[in-house]
């Protein structure tokens, strides 16, 4: 290891040198004329050779002053652009970052967007979660994490930004259509196979209708298939299963190929809001910043 008694008295070495005075480097340096006089003796005196042939009008390298310029002058280069590389990666997104997502939403609507931000900040190293479970964003030590529901209204360690509303309609396949009829009503759909998608301990989630005065109502479904996996669900409704109640960002593709088709038009109502949530003590890290930002421009309807 280098001791600190070796570097002391190169800069105003140096300085000196390309200024051609001790007074001027002294100026530069905004120390003392003596200051650096004192530090060049110091300097030759430890080095056991003299730098500088003086005069009381000029400042001349000797031979052993001017092989030990181009060195120390290089390595003070060096030092720079290795400080100035250090400050450039301080600004640019590096690191590990911890992700928290959905199952369903974060493969499906999520990860085009993070295959796209890898692509653009190679320095970034993800590393994601997928879980419809809650998750102690401090507690796990998570960086970034979208949550669908949720009640808007968090505490100040946190930071989040409101992605928007999703939709719940009915949908089914052109096939299933084709054999059973379209329903027209809600009263109608208990006359189908119905897909629904099930809680944690399996029990299946009720469907949403709106009241005539505006009210969102909830009623029991005695469902043909539940199943606790939105993709699993899409594949079974798409498969001509039955008729489904779905999140708008997860039928969206489906809806788009012709593979789904919306039903029942004026039952659509609006689901759970989803949100992005970080530590607020992170948010300035260029990595966490620069990855709020890219989704943000994540679309749930």
């Amino acid at each position: 290891m280098i001791s600190s008694d070796r570097l002391k008295g190169i800069t105003p070495f140096v300085i000196s040198v390309e200024t051609g005075s001790f007074t001027a480097a002294a100026e530069k340096l905004h120390l003392s004329n003596s200051a650096v006089s004192k530090s060049i003796a110091r300097l030759e005196e430890r080095l056991g050779s003299r730098l500088f042939d003086r005069t009381t009008r000029s400042l001349t390298l000797t031979d052993a002053g001017q092989a030990f310029y181009q060195t120390c002058s290089r390595v003070l280069e060096e030092l720079s652009a290795a400080e100035s590389l250090l400050a450039l990666q301080r600004n640019r997104p590096a690191g590990r970052l911890r992700l928290a997502l959905p199952h369903s939403f974060g493969r499906l609507q999520v990860m085009p967007l993070l295959n796209r931000f890898c692509h653009e900040n190679p320095g970034v190293q993800l590393n994601i979660t997928f879980t419809d479970r809650f998750i102690d964003i401090l507690e796990d030590g998570i960086d970034v994490a979208v949550r669908i529901g949720g009640p808007g209204d968090y505490p100040p360690s946190l930071g989040y930004h409101f992605l928007g509303k999703e939709l719940l309609m009915f949908c089914a396949s052109a096939d299933y259509i084709r054999q059973h009829g379209e329903p027209l009503s809600a009263a109608e759909l208990t006359q189908h196979r119905c897909v629904v998608y099930a809680r944690h301990d399996g029990s299946p989630m009720p469907w949403s209708f709106m009241a005539a005065d505006g009210r969102l109502l909830s009623r029991e479904i005695a469902p043909a298939m539940a199943l606790g996996d939105g993709e699993a669900l899409l594949a079974a409704v798409s498969d001509g299963l039955g008729i489904a109640q779905m999140a708008s960002w997860l039928a969206r593709a489906a809806l788009e190929t012709g593979q789904l088709v919306p039903l029942l038009a004026p039952l659509t109502v609006a689901g759970l809001p989803l949100y992005l949530l970080w530590p607020r003590k992170k948010q300035q890290m260029p990595k966490v910043e620069a990855l709020i930002e890219a989704l943000k421009q994540l679309k749930i309807q």
